[in-house]
């Protein structure tokens, strides 16, 4: 398949306003991937404040490289950072406070946005995405980088060439002024922390967060902590310098008589000493043996309660009780009672779809998947991820009687979306909902490819893995397939028929990219509204060959008769679709070393002319469906 590169091309030049993904309002300001709108008006701009850093290895452990990074000096970090020498040395992980001159820049006629100008120059290998991800740790995106530095072209860096990095950051406004909040201390929010654990390491209320914030705290978004004075940071304790040698004492004339009796002091208390060594080993050996004790009894006695009326587990079930135990603290464990009660015995009446059931447990409503397999891979990968475009687990059950076991997530509400495309539904989604689910889509995989370790591929992204909840916002469903890791190879190919990877299917690679292939197909069923796979077994994307050749007006003619005939009476921008069909045809690609990377794809799909600025977090300007 010929893929012409004008589109993407123009993609990636062309510069316009970056996709205003969130409104921004003064009281519940939310953060997205280009920054934070600001006005000088109510705020008091510039103003001094501190970014939270973290000391990272290898180059960044010692106060002389993170001031070079932030353009200042040693001395201005260690102070309110609590470190008493501004030359020692640092270990990874090590908490700072770094100050920054914040104000309110103009980034057209009508937006400015509020963030610290720091210059850095280029190096070899630096990147937009990498200076602004790992060396200035998420505060701030290279969409923000690319957004101020519209003259660069960020796949054709020089080296030595200045940028200017954007760190996200705020000033006070009057009223937080008035009740004594100084400082809006820029923090990036991490996978691992929540709401209590930020608030407690800096001394604040939880709700003094939220009315900064709002309550939608996405991992790697930078957030602003308000407090009247920095917190003391706790910083590991210095070695202790090395005393001076001691001068030994002049000789003293000992008689025999004293030597003996020094001899026997020195060896009875080395005699006791051992004494009290072996006495100690011994304690500890029993308590350890009890321990050992304790946890066999505890094994035994969940092994007779799974035992129950000679319903013993087989093999794989046991090991999952031992693989899940480590998830106890992490998810709420369910009583098999309560999922009987909740979905009425599992009847059909429940049933949503495949295995899985609706049910009400405590006034919530959860979706129960009974599982067909060893659920621990799936638990494995769903403890390592946190991000709001993937359905979130809440907790397991494993049934006693017969080992079965069942997964409990939050339910979204509007189901799949092959429901919304494919069924038999009396509304159908506009453009900007459909190019909203995509960027949704886009961002989950973002996520699991780039900011998890080892990576995670899905390896069965589908419409019917996607689903809506009740503002038609996208979550990506279904790891039951998913894979910790990649660049492998596997005989044991699965998937679904018309969005498999042709380099998977016949070679069984497993990547990143074959999920990229994947969403590929996505938008064009996006697009089409036609299946991944017809009726005759015809799968969709062979079907996109030469459908971009030609001139603009050939393309645009073969495009609209690829569109939906919804899209077509809603007289939607053809820029806008025309941009995403390159974008599909360029993730589906043979050659998957010439597909797109998610972060790419993220940024391309934002710079479609239709998504602009009237796209809220709470749900879409226009309303999300309309007439069939």
């Amino acid at each position: 398949m010929k893929t012409k590169p004008q589109y993407i091309s123009s993609l990636l030049l062309f510069f316009l306003s970056y996709c205003h993904l969130l409104h921004l309002s003064d009281a519940q300001p939310e953060a997205n991937t280009t920054g934070f709108t600001c006005t000088t008006s109510q705020y008091k701009y510039p103003c001094q404040t501190y970014a939270f850093y973290e000391a990272r290895a290898p180059d960044f452990l010692d106060l002389a490289s993170i001031g070079d990074l932030f353009s200042v000096s040693r001395l201005k970090i260690s102070e309110p950072s609590n470190i008493s020498s501004p030359s020692s040395a640092l270990v990874a992980g090590q908490p700072l406070f770094v100050p920054i001159s914040c104000s309110c820049n103009s980034i057209n006629t009508t937006t400015n946005f509020s963030y610290a100008n720091l210059s850095y120059i280029i190096k070899p290998n630096d990147t937009f995405y990498i200076v602004s991800t790992f060396k200035f740790m998420n505060l701030t995106t290279y969409y923000s980088v690319e957004l101020v530095n519209p003259t660069l072209v960020p796949t054709n860096l020089s080296i030595g060439v200045t940028v200017v990095f954007p760190i996200f950051c705020k000033c006070p406004n009057t009223t937080q002024l008035q009740n004594k909040v100084n400082y809006l201390i820029s923090y990036v929010f991490q996978p691992f922390d929540n709401l209590s654990s930020v608030a407690s390491r800096f001394g604040v209320s939880q709700q003094s967060i939220i009315d900064v914030n709002g309550n939608n705290f996405q991992p790697f978004n930078t957030i602003f902590i308000p407090v009247t004075e920095l917190p003391k940071l706790s910083q590991p304790v210095a070695a202790a310098p090395s005393p001076p040698p001691a001068v030994p004492p002049p000789p003293v004339e000992v008689n025999e008589r004293d030597g003996v009796v020094t001899g026997l002091a020195i060896g009875l208390a080395i005699t006791g000493f051992l004494l009290l060594l072996l006495s100690g080993l011994w304690v500890y050996r029993e308590s350890a043996l009890k321990k050992r004790k304790g946890v066999k009894d505890e094994e035994e006695r969940q092994r007779k309660l799974l035992d129950k009326e000679g319903k013993g587990l087989k093999g794989m079930e046991v090991n999952l009780m031992a693989d899940v135990s480590d998830c106890l603290d992490k998810y709420r464990v369910f009583k098999i009672e309560e999922l009987i009660e909740a979905t009425g015995g599992f009847s059909e009446d429940c049933l949503v779809q495949g295995s899985v059931y609706k049910g009400y447990i405590d006034g919530e409503v959860y979706a129960i998947k009974k599982m067909k397999w060893n659920a621990y891979e799936e638990l494995k990968i769903l403890q390592k991820v946190n991000h709001g475009n993937l359905v979130r687990l809440d907790g397991f059950c494993i049934d006693p009687e017969d080992a079965t076991c069942y997964l409990i997530y939050e339910f979204v509400e509007n189901g799949s979306l092959d429901s919304w495309l494919h069924g038999n539904k009396d509304e159908k989604m506009n453009w900007k909902t459909r190019l909203r689910i995509a960027i949704d889509v886009a961002n989950g995989l973002q996520y699991i490819h780039e900011h998890t370790r080892p990576r995670v591929v899905h390896k069965d992204i589908k419409s019917s893995n996607i689903l809506l909840d009740m503002n038609f916002r996208a979550k990506i469903a279904n790891f039951g397939l998913a894979k910790s890791g990649c660049n492998a190879i596997t005989m044991h190919i699965v998937g679904t028929q018309g969005y498999i990877a042709p380099e998977y299917l016949a070679d069984g690679v497993v990547s990143t990219k074959m999920d990229v292939f994947s969403f590929g197909v996505v938008l064009l069923e996006l697009i089409s509204g036609k299946e991944a796979l017809d009726e005759e077994g015809n799968v969709l994307w062979a079907k996109t060959s030469g459908l971009l050749d030609g001139n603009e007006e050939r393309k645009v003619k073969k495009v609209k008769q690829w569109m939906d005939e919804v899209l077509v009476r809603e007289s939607c921008s053809m820029d806008s679709l025309m941009n995403v069909m390159s974008i599909a045809i360029a993730c589906l690609h043979r050659d998957p070393t010439k597909r797109p990377s998610m972060v790419d794809v993220v940024y391309a799909l934002c710079k479609s002319d239709d998504f602009g600025f009237d796209i809220s977090d709470d749900g879409l300007s226009a309303p999300p469906v309309g007439a069939r």
